[in-house]
């Protein structure tokens, strides 16, 4: 797995924040975020079942650039 760094949020220190990267040899993103509540849960809940290799996460709204530069680095139509 080679991944490809996009961003960290802006409005952190740098150390222990949502990051977002591209694996492009598997097509796919990897996401730090920030835990959710279980309030958060239950409504994700609702929309059905949450499995045991998957998880629920926030991101701040503040990192849509980096959300839109990793899918233009998936979609190979970013320049960097």
């Amino acid at each position: 797995m080679a991944l490809t760094f996009i961003a960290k949020d802006p409005n952190t220190d740098g150390a222990n924040c949502p990051t977002v990267w591209v694996d492009q040899d598997a097509g796919e993103f990897v996401i730090q975020g920030w835990k959710v509540d279980e309030v958060t849960t239950a409504e994700c809940l609702a929309t059905g079942p949450i499995p045991e290799s998957e998880t629920v996460l926030r991101l701040p709204v503040r990192m849509a650039a980096a959300l839109r530069e990793a899918i233009d680095v998936a979609e190979g139509t970013h320049v960097r």
